[in-house]
């Protein structure tokens, strides 16, 4: 049997058709790339419980096991937008993750945290979009054709 014999939703992952092209590929590996690096990032500070972490959780009444829980999760986010054929699963993940954290920021820590001027709001706005993006890239790849039902 051929690949011209093979139903669309029946194609392997390793085929063109659900690569998407090179420019879009290079777009994608920029921001997982990013969204990593600032997943990563943050994993010393929620580990070592950095003071403005233990703050952040308090507020939020998750500490520890929200700080520690969230770490796992942005650390399993970030190898997974690292690993080629789990991608999409990273910034679901990531963009999963970190929508929690934007919408702790919008209603009980506020964009300045700490006078922090607002970095980790941005960070998590940074994650957010960029994660956003990579699955619009890589929609193609969703399991069960999923972008597919949805008109993408």
């Amino acid at each position: 049997m051929n690949a011209a014999e093979i139903a669309p939703n029946e194609m392997s992952l390793s085929d063109s058709r659900h690569t998407p092209r090179r420019p879009a590929l290079i777009v994608s590996w920029a921001l997982q790339g990013i969204v990593a690096l600032i997943l990563v990032q943050t994993l010393f500070f929620k580990f070592t419980a950095a003071e403005e972490s233990v703050y952040i959780f308090q507020t939020l009444g998750m500490e520890p096991w929200g700080r520690i829980g969230s770490g796992v999760a942005e650390l399993i986010a970030a190898v997974l937008l690292l690993t080629p054929r789990t991608v999409i699963y990273g910034a679901g993940l990531s963009l999963g993750v970190i929508s929690g954290a934007i919408m702790s920021h919008l209603t009980k820590l506020g964009i300045v945290v700490k006078d922090d001027g607002g970095l980790l709001f941005a960070l998590a706005l940074t994650v957010f979009f960029a994660s956003l993006i990579i699955l619009l890239i890589r929609r193609r790849e969703w399991p069960l054709g999923l972008a597919a039902r949805i008109g993408l």
